[in-house]
């Protein structure tokens, strides 16, 4: 990623992206149409042999029963069951007081005419829990929880199996949260089959959760078909420092993120010159003791950056124009970040927090926008999966005739005549007039 140009720093460590990536983005997306029209195409038949292909699973059925579930539930450690209880009271604590804080209402703006706002949750929606070699079970409480505190109906979720067998944690996480259905299905076959339907899958409203370039992919490709929560891209961290800052402390929390994958930028941006040479040792020093060093350490020689500005104002201002997903703020005065930035997914405030905290624990959601997307858009929350209508109702004649008088004249400046019949033979009814384009009588 190129560093922004509107505020000058000096560049202690630039990211040097990788050769290819146009290339391999036009073959993602190349493949994932193919996957998309071929579940179009044969459905079931087309969903097995993917899963076949990419994951090594082809069970009779992809949906677990609720024997297989029970069975499975009662299988994992009373310790891990009880920490997902516990991450997703966090969830659906933040996420009832998001719904709370959309209140619905009805106005009446003239005499007899109201107007008014409900919030509608969507009937179905499909929650994707990323597997592989990393099952984020989190992404069950993000996704499955927030939508069933919207008052989502169904809520279906599917994750892929893990070396050929069922992920148990993440199937635990589905079902403690609150999943009506739970499939072991992964990848775009997966995507493609809760976006459009098969004969034994029943097609969703909205899709949410995070996954691979693949399943983002896929997404992107479906949005219109059916709604999604976000685009995403590669897990993103920027930490803005200043000289108080622990520097072993930046060094850690960068590479936490880093071991997301290969193509994870992570950012400082400090006031400190020895700070960000502390920090760039730190992280030579750690990356080879890494249990992920496979991801975290490419992620850093290729996209990792550290940037030494002259002021905190020219470090705020050069993280709003990362805008990324994920913006910890390392400093003295930590809070007055909430005032000073605009662009961003998430804001971690102060060195008793981290990025980790929001991925797994503390309750705000993880899935948040990447790629710039924080300059229009937040990440998932309660809102998304409800559609925000409203109702208009006049029960006023005089106040009808107004607005029809009103109506007219406007649509006809539009040059909209059957609008503005409409608003006529409503003065005509309520008020008597009558009009040259009406018959006698």
């Amino acid at each position: 990623m190129a560093a922004p140009s509107r505020v000058v720093s000096t560049v202690l460590k630039s990211s040097v992206g990788t050769a290819g990536e146009p290339a391999s983005r036009a073959e993602v997306r190349r493949v994932v149409e193919g996957v998309i029209a071929d579940v179009r195409e044969r459905g079931d038949a087309a969903v097995r042999e993917y899963s076949q292909r990419f994951d090594k699973w082809a069970p009779e059925r992809f949906r677990l029963s609720e024997a297989q579930i029970d069975e499975i539930v009662s299988g994992v450690d009373a310790q891990i069951l009880a920490d997902i209880r516990f991450v997703q009271e966090q969830v659906r604590t933040m996420a009832q007081r998001q719904l709370e804080s959309l209140t619905e209402f009805e106005i009446e703006t003239f005499p007899g005419v109201r107007l008014g706002q409900k919030n509608i949750p969507v009937s179905a929606a499909g929650a994707y829990v990323p597997g592989g070699r990393y099952p984020l079970l989190a992404s069950a409480h993000m996704t499955i929880v927030t939508a069933k505190v919207a008052g989502v109906e169904r809520v279906v979720a599917a994750t892929p199996p893990i070396d050929g067998g069922i992920p148990a944690a993440t199937v635990a996480a589905m079902r403690l949260a609150g999943a009506d259905e739970i499939y072991i299905l992964g990848g775009v076959q997966a995507v493609a089959a809760l976006a459009i339907g098969t004969e034994t899958i029943g097609a969703v409203d909205l899709l949410a959760g995070p996954g691979n370039a693949y399943v983002a992919e896929a997404k992107r490709q479906l949005f219109g078909e059916v709604g999604i929560d976000l685009f995403a891209g590669p897990t993103e961290v920027l930490v803005v420092a200043d000289e108080h800052a622990d520097p072993f402390v930046v060094a850690v929390d960068l590479l936490s993120q880093a071991e997301h994958g290969p193509d994870s930028p992570a950012v400082l941006i400090t006031t400190s010159e020895p700070l960000a040479r502390q920090v760039i040792a730190h992280v030579e020093q750690l990356l080879p003791g890494m249990p992920t060093r496979d991801f975290a350490a490419p992620a850093w020689r290729d996209h990792g950056e550290v940037h030494v500005v002259g002021s905190l104002d020219d470090a705020y201002a050069l993280a709003d124009e990362y805008a990324f997903e994920h913006v910890q703020i390392l400093t003295a005065n930590p809070r007055e970040a909430l005032t000073r930035m605009r662009h961003y997914g998430a804001l971690f405030l102060g060195e008793g927090t981290c990025v980790s905290y929001g991925d797994k624990t503390i309750g705000t959601n993880h899935v948040l926008p990447t790629r710039g997307a924080a300059r229009y858009t937040g990440g998932l929350w309660v809102g998304k999966y409800l559609r925000t209508v409203t109702y208009q109702e006049v029960t006023d004649t005089a106040s009808s005739a107004m607005l029809g008088e009103v109506t007219g004249r406007a649509s006809r400046v539009e040059r909209f005549e059957g609008h503005a019949r409409s608003g006529d033979v409503r003065v005509a009814k309520y008020r008597g007039e009558h009009f040259d384009w009406m018959p006698q009588g």
